[in-house]
C-alpha cells in the first residue's frame, strides 16, 4: 500500500499498478486505522480485510485468489519444469507509519509466510511504533559487485595486472554501459593473493536487484581486460566467490551490497510497558546477553530475527528469496537512554532487493509490491526502507518479548493449531 500523502499509478498487465485511488490522510497526530485484528482467522475477518484493502483502493484479486491465471509462456526464464505454484499463505500487518527518506507515510506490509504468530508479533510491533510517532528510514547506499580472479604464472605478473587494472576504470565503465542500459560501473578493486589477483567490480543496478545484471556486464568487463591486459593470465573466473553473492559475509560491514537501508525508533518508557509489560533497561540487558551469545557463536551480524521480515517481504513481493542470507548479514542497536526510553535500529547492509525485473513481474508481486506503493521505476530504495523498518518490528518483537519473559508462552499459543488436521506446530 502506498503511503496515504502518495499519489495513485496506473498501468496494465505490463506495467504494476500503484493503488487506484489514495488513502484519506489521517489527521496529524492520528493513529492509522487497522484491520481487523491479525489474529482473527475466520472466513468473515478475511473477507473484510479484503474488502477494505479494496475500499481503499488496492488491487488484490490475484492475491485474493480471483484474478486469471498466468499462461506458461510468460514464465520462461524463471522456472524450468513448470507445473504450477506453490501456495504460500499471505497476511497483511498494518498499517506502520514511516518517516522515511524515500518511504512516508502510512504502509499496509504484505507478508507470505507459514510461521505462525509471525504477522500478529509484526502487527504489535507496528502499533507500538506508531504510538511512538512512526519509524524513521534511510537508503544510504546502493552497489551490487562481481568479483572475478585471474592466475598469473608469477606473483610478479599478478602485482603489476594489479596495478595496471584501475587505471583503466574509464573504458571498462565505457563497456560497461554499451552492455546494459541500466548497469552503470562504479569502482575497480584489485588485491593479489599469490599468483592470482582477486578484483571486485561494484556496479549500480538502477531499481533491479541487478545479480543477472551484473554478471553480463563483468563478463563483457573481462572479456576488455583479457583482450588489453599487459600480461595475460593463464586462468580466470568471472565470480570468485569474493562478492558475497547469496553467502552471509563480514564484507558487506565495510560498504554495501544491494542497498544499505537503515532504520530507527524511539520508544518512551510508557510504550514499552503499554506493548511488552517491561522497561527499558531490561530489553537491553536482554540484548546485549544475546549479542555475547551470538559472537560464541561466530554469527555474522548481530541481530535477533531479520530473516523472519525479509523471507516474508522477499516471497510477497517477487524477490530472490535466496538472497535472506545476505540480508541476515544485519546489525541491530537496542539502548536503554536516562528517563527510561530506548532507542531501537536496524541496518541492513546487504539488501538485495529491486522493484523491476526479477520475479517482480508476477501477478501476486506486483499487488503486493504496488499495496506499497513500490511497483516499477524509481521505487527500489523506498522498498528497501520499508524492508528495514519492517525488520525494525521484528526486532522490537523479539528483544521485547524477550526481555518480558514472554518470547516461550506467545509462540506456544499463537503457533499451535489442532491436531485433528494432521500437521502445523504442536
Amino acid at each position: 500500500m502506498p503511503a496515504v500523502k502518495e499519489l495513485p499509478g496506473g498501468g496494465d498487465l505490463e506495467k504494476p499498478r500503484e493503488q487506484a485511488r489514495p488513502s484519506p490522510a489521517a489527521a496529524p497526530g492520528a493513529l492509522p486505522r487497522r484491520l481487523p485484528a491479525t489474529t482473527d482467522s475466520s472466513r468473515e475477518a478475511m473477507l473484510t480485510r479484503q474488502q477494505r484493502l479494496r475500499d481503499d483502493g488496492y488491487e488484490i484479486e490475484q492475491i485474493a485468489g480471483r484474478g486469471p491465471e498466468i499462461e506458461p509462456e510468460r514464465l520462461a526464464g524463471s522456472i524450468e519444469g513448470f507445473v504450477g505454484f506453490a501456495r504460500v499463505p499471505l497476511g497483511v500487518a498494518g498499517p506502520v507509519r514511516i518517516a522515511g527518506a524515500a518511504a512516508s507515510g502510512d504502509f499496509f506490509v504484505p507478508l507470505a509466510t507459514s510461521e505462525g504468530t509471525l504477522i500478529a508479533s509484526f502487527q504489535h510491533a507496528f502499533n507500538a511504533i506508531n504510538r511512538c510517532g512512526g519509524a524513521r528510514a534511510l537508503c544510504s547506499r546502493e552497489q551490487v559487485g562481481r568479483a572475478p580472479c585471474f592466475e598469473f604464472e608469477s606473483l610478479t605478473q599478478a602485482g603489476e595486472f594489479a596495478r595496471w587494472l584501475p587505471t583503466r576504470l574509464a573504458a571498462l565503465q565505457e563497456t560497461t554501459a554499451a552492455a546494459s542500459r541500466h548497469c552503470r560501473l562504479l569502482e575497480v578493486r584489485a588485491a593479489v593473493v599469490g599468483n592470482t589477483a582477486y578484483v571486485v567490480l561494484e556496479f549500480a543496478t538502477g531499481d533491479a536487484a541487478g545479480q543477472n545484471m551484473v554478471t553480463k556486464a563483468a563478463e563483457a568487463v573481462c572479456q576488455r581486460v583479457l583482450a588489453e591486459t599487459p600480461v595475460g593470465p593463464r586462468s580466470w573466473l568471472i565470480e570468485s566467490m569474493l562478492s558475497g553473492d547469496k553467502r552471509a559475509t563480514a564484507q558487506s560491514f565495510r560498504g554495501a551490497r544491494g542497498r544499505n537501508a537503515s532504520a530507527e525508533v524511539l520508544l518512551p518508557a510508557k510504550q514499552i510497558e503499554r506493548y511488552w509489560r517491561t522497561d527499558a533497561d531490561s530489553m537491553a540487558r536482554a540484548w546485549h546477553q544475546a549479542v555475547n551469545g551470538a559472537a560464541q557463536a561466530g554469527t555474522i551480524g548481530l541481530q535477533g530475527n531479520v530473516a523472519n521480515a525479509i523471507a516474508a517481504l522477499f516471497i510477497a513481493c517477487g524477490q530472490d528469496a535466496a538472497c535472506v542470507v545476505e540480508a541476515t548479514t544485519a546489525l541491530t542497536r537496542v539502548e536503554s537512554l536516562p528517563g527510561g526510553d530506548a532507542y531501537v535500529s536496524v541496518t541492513l547492509p546487504n539488501l538485495i532487493v529491486g522493484t523491476v525485473g526479477g520475479g517482480t513481474y508476477l501477478p501476486t508481486a506486483r499487488e503486493c509490491l504496488a499495496m506499497l506503493g513500490c511497483a516499477g521505476d524509481g521505487k527500489a530504495s523506498k522498498f528497501a526502507e520499508v524492508c528495514a523498518v519492517v525488520a525494525l518490528a521484528g526486532e522490537l518483537a523479539i528483544t521485547g518479548a524477550m526481555a518480558s519473559g514472554n518470547f516461550a508462552s506467545a509462540h506456544a499459543a499463537g503457533g499451535r493449531r489442532a491436531q485433528s488436521d494432521g500437521g502445523g506446530p504442536a
